[in-house]
């Protein structure tokens, strides 16, 4: 079965940064592109960033350019996202999965909490 399993997340200061990771199971990673969203309260569920099969292109939501930075290991099935100057704005539960060009996967993770607060 996939398994879609997020760590990392935290408190950190405004200004601060974490670095995400998602270990991936029960299907052929490399053969998806992976991404990374995030939920924050009250509102709908957000793509921040996407990775291709290889790692060679990566895309980013405007409000995290710059900031964040996606990546992955095929050889260990682990795609990460680096976040820097964090802001309050960004904090959410963050989630990974699988994306096969035209639909994300079905099965979500239990996410992980990223809390940026002074």
């Amino acid at each position: 079965e996939v398994q879609l399993v997020e760590s990392g997340g935290g408190l950190v200061q405004p200004g601060g940064s974490l670095r995400l990771s998602c270990a991936a199971s029960g299907f052929a990673f490399s053969s998806y592109d992976m991404r990374w969203y995030r939920q924050a309260p009250g509102k709908e569920r957000e793509l921040v960033a996407t990775i291709t099969t290889s790692g060679g292109n990566t895309n980013y939501a405007d409000s995290v350019k710059g900031r964040f930075t996606i990546s992955r290991d095929n050889s260990k099935n682990m795609v990460y996202l680096q976040m820097n100057s964090l802001k309050p704005e960004d904090t959410a539960v963050y989630y990974c999965n699988r994306f096969n060009g035209l639909r994300v996967g079905a099965y979500w993770g239990q996410g992980t909490q990223v809390t940026v607060s002074s």
